[in-house]
Protein backbone atom coordinates (compact mmCIF):
# COMPACT_ATOMS: atom_id res chain seq x y z
CA UNK A 1 0.00 0.00 0.00
CA UNK A 2 2.04 2.78 -1.05
CA UNK A 3 -0.52 4.96 -1.62
CA UNK A 4 -3.52 5.96 0.65
CA UNK A 5 -6.20 8.26 -0.44
CA UNK A 6 -8.17 10.06 2.67
CA UNK A 7 -11.31 11.51 2.39
CA UNK A 8 -13.95 12.14 4.64
CA UNK A 9 -17.64 11.99 4.57
CA UNK A 10 -18.09 15.45 4.73
CA UNK A 11 -16.37 18.97 6.78
CA UNK A 12 -15.02 19.10 9.85
CA UNK A 13 -15.00 15.11 10.37
CA UNK A 14 -11.31 14.93 11.37
CA UNK A 15 -9.95 14.45 8.52
CA UNK A 16 -6.54 16.08 8.84
CA UNK A 17 -6.03 14.75 12.41
CA UNK A 18 -6.99 11.51 11.19
CA UNK A 19 -3.74 11.77 8.23
CA UNK A 20 -1.76 12.57 10.90
CA UNK A 21 -1.93 9.50 13.52
CA UNK A 22 -2.03 7.32 10.19
CA UNK A 23 1.32 9.02 9.27
CA UNK A 24 2.77 9.23 12.93
CA UNK A 25 1.57 5.38 13.18
CA UNK A 26 3.79 4.98 9.97
CA UNK A 27 6.26 6.71 10.75
CA UNK A 28 6.50 4.69 14.44
CA UNK A 29 7.65 1.47 12.77
CA UNK A 30 10.78 3.04 10.37
CA UNK A 31 8.16 3.75 7.41
CA UNK A 32 9.09 6.92 5.20
CA UNK A 33 5.66 9.14 4.74
CA UNK A 34 4.89 12.01 2.00
CA UNK A 35 1.49 13.48 2.44
CA UNK A 36 0.28 15.31 -0.28
CA UNK A 37 -2.68 17.85 0.58
CA UNK A 38 -4.23 17.86 -3.21
CA UNK A 39 -5.90 21.66 -3.21
CA UNK A 40 -6.10 23.95 -0.11
CA UNK A 41 -8.40 26.26 0.56
CA UNK A 42 -9.39 28.96 3.29
CA UNK A 43 -5.63 29.53 3.27
CA UNK A 44 -3.52 32.74 2.35
CA UNK A 45 -0.23 31.74 0.98
CA UNK A 46 1.65 32.59 4.45
CA UNK A 47 -0.46 30.88 6.81
CA UNK A 48 -0.53 27.13 7.54
CA UNK A 49 -2.68 24.19 5.40
CA UNK A 50 -3.02 21.20 6.58
CA UNK A 51 -0.15 19.26 5.14
CA UNK A 52 1.74 21.78 7.44
CA UNK A 53 -1.09 20.55 10.40
CA UNK A 54 -0.02 17.17 9.49
CA UNK A 55 3.58 17.81 9.58
CA UNK A 56 3.60 19.54 12.84
CA UNK A 57 1.50 16.76 14.56
CA UNK A 58 3.35 13.46 13.09
CA UNK A 59 6.78 14.82 12.56
CA UNK A 60 9.44 14.14 9.90
CA UNK A 61 7.16 13.66 6.68
CA UNK A 62 7.55 14.97 3.47
CA UNK A 63 5.14 17.59 2.71
CA UNK A 64 3.18 18.85 -0.89
CA UNK A 65 0.60 21.29 -1.91
CA UNK A 66 -0.53 21.42 -5.58
CA UNK A 67 -2.85 24.50 -4.90
CA UNK A 68 -4.33 26.53 -2.01
CA UNK A 69 -7.00 29.23 -2.77
CA UNK A 70 -7.85 32.30 0.01
CA UNK A 71 -11.52 30.99 -0.27
CA UNK A 72 -12.88 28.81 2.38
CA UNK A 73 -14.97 26.85 -1.05
CA UNK A 74 -14.98 23.71 -3.05
CA UNK A 75 -11.45 24.00 -4.91
CA UNK A 76 -13.83 24.32 -7.95
CA UNK A 77 -15.04 27.29 -6.64
CA UNK A 78 -12.66 28.87 -4.97
CA UNK A 79 -10.57 28.44 -7.84
CA UNK A 80 -12.44 30.41 -9.86
CA UNK A 81 -13.44 33.37 -7.42
CA UNK A 82 -9.42 33.34 -7.06
CA UNK A 83 -9.21 33.94 -10.58
CA UNK A 84 -6.16 30.51 -11.10
CA UNK A 85 -5.93 27.34 -12.67
CA UNK A 86 -7.69 24.64 -11.07
CA UNK A 87 -5.68 21.24 -10.01
CA UNK A 88 -7.42 18.79 -12.09
CA UNK A 89 -7.39 14.45 -11.22
CA UNK A 90 -4.74 13.99 -13.02
CA UNK A 91 -2.19 16.23 -11.65
CA UNK A 92 -2.82 14.80 -8.48
CA UNK A 93 -2.11 10.66 -9.43
CA UNK A 94 0.73 12.35 -10.69
CA UNK A 95 2.10 13.92 -7.62
CA UNK A 96 1.17 11.06 -5.44
CA UNK A 97 2.63 8.64 -8.11
CA UNK A 98 6.11 10.78 -8.42
CA UNK A 99 5.96 10.80 -4.45
CA UNK A 100 5.17 7.07 -3.98
CA UNK A 101 8.91 6.49 -5.27
CA UNK A 102 10.69 8.24 -2.60
CA UNK A 103 8.74 7.18 0.38
CA UNK A 104 7.29 4.00 1.47
CA UNK A 105 3.95 5.82 2.36
CA UNK A 106 2.22 8.28 0.47
CA UNK A 107 -1.06 9.83 2.01
CA UNK A 108 -3.26 11.84 0.02
CA UNK A 109 -5.66 14.08 1.54
CA UNK A 110 -8.60 15.50 0.08
CA UNK A 111 -10.72 18.66 0.64
CA UNK A 112 -14.41 17.48 2.00
CA UNK A 113 -15.83 14.36 0.44
CA UNK A 114 -14.76 12.24 -1.80
CA UNK A 115 -17.21 14.09 -4.71
CA UNK A 116 -16.17 17.57 -4.08
CA UNK A 117 -15.37 19.22 -7.26
CA UNK A 118 -11.96 19.98 -8.10
CA UNK A 119 -12.13 21.69 -11.63
CA UNK A 120 -14.53 23.14 -13.78
CA UNK A 121 -15.04 19.89 -15.43
CA UNK A 122 -16.64 18.25 -12.44
CA UNK A 123 -13.34 16.51 -12.34
CA UNK A 124 -12.86 14.69 -8.03
CA UNK A 125 -10.95 13.19 -6.00
CA UNK A 126 -12.69 10.07 -7.00
CA UNK A 127 -11.55 10.44 -10.27
CA UNK A 128 -7.72 11.12 -8.80
CA UNK A 129 -8.06 7.41 -6.89
CA UNK A 130 -9.45 5.64 -10.07
CA UNK A 131 -6.23 6.87 -11.79
CA UNK A 132 -3.95 5.62 -8.48
CA UNK A 133 -5.95 2.33 -8.16
CA UNK A 134 -4.95 2.91 -4.62
CA UNK A 135 -7.67 2.23 -1.60
CA UNK A 136 -9.57 4.77 0.09
CA UNK A 137 -9.39 5.14 3.78
CA UNK A 138 -12.89 7.06 4.64
CA UNK A 139 -12.97 9.37 7.52
CA UNK A 140 -16.35 9.39 9.45
CA UNK A 141 -18.24 11.39 12.10
CA UNK A 142 -19.56 9.04 15.38
CA UNK A 143 -23.44 11.12 15.22
CA UNK A 144 -26.61 10.94 13.40
CA UNK A 145 -26.54 11.50 10.01
CA UNK A 146 -23.05 9.23 9.85
CA UNK A 147 -24.96 6.12 8.17
CA UNK A 148 -26.30 7.81 5.88
CA UNK A 149 -23.15 10.05 4.37
CA UNK A 150 -20.44 6.72 4.83
CA UNK A 151 -22.99 4.24 3.21
CA UNK A 152 -23.16 6.69 -0.15
CA UNK A 153 -18.86 7.41 0.42
CA UNK A 154 -18.74 3.53 -0.22
CA UNK A 155 -21.53 3.23 -2.66
CA UNK A 156 -19.10 5.53 -5.12
CA UNK A 157 -16.01 4.15 -4.26
CA UNK A 158 -17.40 0.37 -5.31
CA UNK A 159 -19.23 1.89 -8.29
CA UNK A 160 -15.46 2.83 -9.52
CA UNK A 161 -13.79 -0.43 -8.48
CA UNK A 162 -11.93 1.61 -6.03
CA UNK A 163 -10.94 -0.25 -3.02
CA UNK A 164 -12.43 1.16 0.33
CA UNK A 165 -9.53 0.01 3.00
CA UNK A 166 -11.35 0.90 6.13
CA UNK A 167 -13.24 3.25 8.05
CA UNK A 168 -12.15 5.80 10.62
CA UNK A 169 -14.31 7.71 13.43
CA UNK A 170 -12.54 11.31 13.36
CA UNK A 171 -13.53 12.23 16.60
CA UNK A 172 -14.99 10.19 19.34
CA UNK A 173 -16.01 12.29 22.08
CA UNK A 174 -16.01 11.33 26.04
CA UNK A 175 -19.66 10.77 26.39
CA UNK A 176 -21.09 9.60 23.71
CA UNK A 177 -24.88 9.18 23.12
CA UNK A 178 -27.04 6.27 22.37
CA UNK A 179 -26.70 6.46 18.30
CA UNK A 180 -22.80 7.34 18.48
CA UNK A 181 -22.47 3.53 20.46
CA UNK A 182 -24.70 2.22 18.15
CA UNK A 183 -22.99 3.70 15.24
CA UNK A 184 -19.93 1.81 16.19
CA UNK A 185 -21.58 -1.36 15.51
CA UNK A 186 -23.56 0.05 12.62
CA UNK A 187 -20.46 1.82 10.47
CA UNK A 188 -18.90 -1.78 9.24
CA UNK A 189 -22.17 -3.25 7.80
CA UNK A 190 -23.07 0.16 5.84
CA UNK A 191 -19.64 0.65 4.53
CA UNK A 192 -19.02 -2.78 3.85
CA UNK A 193 -15.52 -2.12 4.80
CA UNK A 194 -13.75 -2.80 8.70
CA UNK A 195 -13.84 0.11 11.05
CA UNK A 196 -9.70 0.93 11.42
CA UNK A 197 -9.76 3.45 14.28
CA UNK A 198 -11.57 6.01 16.35
CA UNK A 199 -9.59 9.49 17.30
CA UNK A 200 -10.48 10.87 20.53
CA UNK A 201 -12.25 14.31 20.84
CA UNK A 202 -9.40 17.07 20.31
CA UNK A 203 -6.26 14.82 19.28
CA UNK A 204 -5.34 17.64 17.42
CA UNK A 205 -5.06 19.74 20.90
CA UNK A 206 -2.19 17.00 22.10
CA UNK A 207 1.22 18.33 22.20
CA UNK A 208 2.84 16.90 19.56
CA UNK A 209 5.25 14.69 21.29
CA UNK A 210 2.10 13.03 23.03
CA UNK A 211 0.08 12.86 20.26
CA UNK A 212 2.88 10.85 18.26
CA UNK A 213 3.34 8.79 20.97
CA UNK A 214 -0.66 7.92 21.00
CA UNK A 215 -1.44 7.83 17.29
CA UNK A 216 -1.00 3.85 17.23
CA UNK A 217 -3.53 3.27 19.80
CA UNK A 218 -6.02 4.86 17.98
CA UNK A 219 -5.37 2.88 14.85
CA UNK A 220 -5.95 -0.62 14.10
CA UNK A 221 -3.02 -2.87 12.76
CA UNK A 222 -3.88 -2.55 9.45
CA UNK A 223 -2.75 1.25 9.76
CA UNK A 224 0.66 0.27 11.78
CA UNK A 225 -1.55 0.73 14.74
CA UNK A 226 -2.52 -1.77 17.88
CA UNK A 227 -6.33 -0.67 18.48
CA UNK A 228 -9.02 -2.88 18.25
CA UNK A 229 -12.39 -2.88 16.92
CA UNK A 230 -13.76 -5.72 19.24
CA UNK A 231 -12.74 -3.58 22.42
CA UNK A 232 -13.88 -0.71 21.27
CA UNK A 233 -17.22 -2.03 21.22
CA UNK A 234 -17.29 -3.95 24.25
CA UNK A 235 -16.49 -0.60 25.96
CA UNK A 236 -19.32 1.22 23.38
CA UNK A 237 -22.14 -1.16 23.60
CA UNK A 238 -25.53 0.42 24.60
Amino acid sequence: MPILVITGTGTEVGKTVTTAAVAASALAVGRSVAVLKAAQTGVRPHERGDADEVARLAGAVTTAELARYPDPLAPATAARRAGREPVRPREVAEAAAKLATEHDLVLVEGAGGLLVRLDETGGTLADATELLRAPVLVVASPGLGTLNTTELTARELRSRGVELLGVVIGSWPGSPDLAMRCNVTDLPDVAGAPLLGALPEGAGSLPPADFRVRAPGWLAPRLDGSWSAEAFRAGTAP
